[in-house]
């Protein structure tokens, strides 16, 4: 075994895709999203849509990738020599062994401290409680009239006046100029915000302006600005710039709308729906008042019909009908119960007649003649069955008697004890017998055995 196979055998070797590998986790695990600074160079956009590029100072660069679709979501078209603020995280591109950022958000640099003086003072409102949901108050459904804070010579201003008179001119709109953008607008707005909430004129105030920059919307993120929104005792709504454009005041406000326009549709009703609700609660109104009508022309034609019932001359046509049907009632109930006592009489007088003596004694001779005449006839009809039952026995005894026996010449001997004798063995000399034949009997005496 040579030095360099015990070398290799006690340490780890790499290849250079797992040594890169390697950096890559830890250069990826060791930095967290950073923000980097500096100067666009050999910018390139391929048909992919993604966005290679150097971010570079005076004394050094990094290669840098902004991927799809991060790279379609910018609001500029990044350029040459442009001053970029980035968000992104630190990688190590593999093939050649370079780092790199991997970015995720990119602004101009101009933006970038706005940008972060922007979340740091949403930060601190948002932990003072000036964003919260329970804070904020509804907007009233019907506004007499509407403060709108806002430059008089916008198109922001324009566009929620023909809103306002389209949907619904009834309401009174009072626009109450202030500059938008500049140093002088932040105070400007704030005390107007006072101003506007102190005269108890208005039923809400309106805060807009047309859409623009970070910067051109910068008064809007004014923290005086922010508290005097809070501190209206009228309801704010907020419509700074387009639907992609928050503030601060956005948050603040009690509702924020993405355009002027939108804002105004929220703050009148729509004419023609009101219109459309009135004509239909107008129907239902007239419907329910005819129902009404017709329930109390029912109530009242009962009520009339009843008090007709209630005239003397009515009531004594009523007092003679119920009379006379009473009457016809009594009549008529006095022949049932006469009908019903004759019919009750009659059954009795059929029982009593059924309880005579005579017609009692009558019955039971009646029976007893059919009893008698019952009793006869099942005696002779036992009579008559006995005497062809005894004719039988007697063929019968007859049949199997001795006599019949006696008569074909045969005769039955008996000792002096009347005992048949059926051996010669059972007599001796000298006894005397008797000789029963058919038409009598002998006397004999035994002379010899032989």
């Amino acid at each position: 075994m040579t030095d360099l196979d015990a070398t290799r055998r006690a340490r780890e070797v790499l290849t250079p895709s797992a040594l890169n590998a390697r950096a890559r986790d830890l250069l990826e695990g060791a930095f967290p999203l950073v923000w980097v600074e500096g100067e666009l160079s050999n910018v390139s956009r391929p048909a992919s849509g993604h966005l290679y590029f150097t971010l570079k100072d005076a004394a050094a660069q990094v290669r840098a990738a902004m991927f799809k679709p991060r790279s379609t979501y910018l609001r500029f078209r990044p350029a040459e020599g442009m001053h970029v603020l980035v968000r992104a995280r630190v990688s190590l591109y593999e093939p050649r062994g370079d780092y790199q950022l991997i970015v995720e958000h990119m602004e101009e640099a101009g933006e970038g401290a706005l940008r972060r003086a922007f979340e740091a003072l949403k930060a601190r409102l948002a932990a003072e409680g000036l964003f919260d949901a329970a804070r904020k108050r509804a907007l009233p459904r019907f506004a007499r009239r509407i403060g709108v804070i806002t430059s008089p010579s916008g198109a922001a201003v324009r566009d929620v006046l023909s809103v306002i008179r389209r949907r619904f001119p009834l309401v009174e709109v009072d626009v109450l100029p202030v500059p938008v953008q500049g140093k002088e607008a932040p105070p400007a707005i704030a005390a107007m915000l006072r101003r506007a909430g102190a005269s108890g004129r208005y039923d809400v105030l309106l805060l807009t302006r047309g859409g623009g920059s970070l910067e051109d919307l910068w008064a809007f993120n004014d923290e005086d600005v922010a508290r005097a929104i809070r501190a209206c005792p009228v309801p704010v709504v907020s419509a700074v710039g387009h639907e992609i454009d928050y503030t601060i005041a956005d948050f603040v406000a009690d509702l924020r709308a993405p355009t002027p326009s939108a804002a105004a549709e929220l703050l009148v009703p729509d004419r023609a729906a009101l219109a459309h609700q009135l004509a239909q609660r107008r129907d239902r109104l007239a419907l329910l008042m005819r129902r009404r009508l017709e329930a109390l022309a029912q109530g009242l034609d009962r009520r009339l019909a009843r008090l007709g019932t209630q005239r003397p001359q009515a009531r004594l046509a009523l007092g003679r009908e119920r009379l006379a049907a009473l009457l016809a009632r009594l009549r008529h109930a006095e022949r049932d119960a006469v009908d019903a006592r004759a019919a009750a009489l009659a059954r009795l007088h059929a029982r009593l007649g059924l309880q005579h003596p005579q017609a009692r004694l009558r019955a039971h001779a009646a029976q007893l003649q059919a009893l008698r005449q019952r009793l006869q006839t099942a005696i002779a009809r036992g009579l008559e069955r006995r005497a062809r039952y005894l004719a039988e026995l007697a063929r019968t005894l007859h049949a199997i008697s001795p006599l019949a026996t006696l008569e074909r010449g045969y005769a039955i001997l008996f000792d002096a004890q009347g005992r048949v004798l059926r051996s010669v063995a059972a007599a001796d000399v000298g006894d005397a017998l008797r000789a029963r034949l058919a038409d009598g009997e002998l006397h004999l005496a035994v002379r010899a055995k032989g």
